[in-house]
């Protein structure tokens, strides 16, 4: 599985190599007010992957967060029922088979 994994990667890796090489020639993106950004156009695609991921991030913090004071109260309120158990015949674990004598 960690061979098929490292594969993975290799493969999104080397893509990824394989379009900055590729894309190589200069782009300009206008801004409001006359401004311009010039860059390579590798550049501008993967600055713009790498937003798009922060702002997912961002956006899914609040849930992150409600799923995990979620978690916190439910296991809070299960340690609180906890009642110890008292061991008896019925719980007791089973008895061991004794060893085989010349084996």
């Amino acid at each position: 599985m960690r061979l098929l994994v490292w594969l993975v990667r290799a493969a999104v890796f080397f893509t990824l190599f394989a379009f900055a090489l590729n894309n190589r020639d200069e782009a300009t993106i206008h801004w409001f007010f006359e401004q311009q950004w010039r860059a390579p156009m590798v550049i501008i695609v993967l600055a713009a992957f790498a937003l798009g991921c922060a702002f997912g991030i961002v956006a899914m913090v609040p849930s992150w967060w409600r799923h995990r004071r979620l978690a916190r109260t439910r296991k809070d309120a299960s340690v609180s029922s906890f009642e110890p158990v008292t061991m008896t015949a019925a719980t007791e674990p089973p008895l061991q088979h004794p060893p085989r004598d010349g084996l």
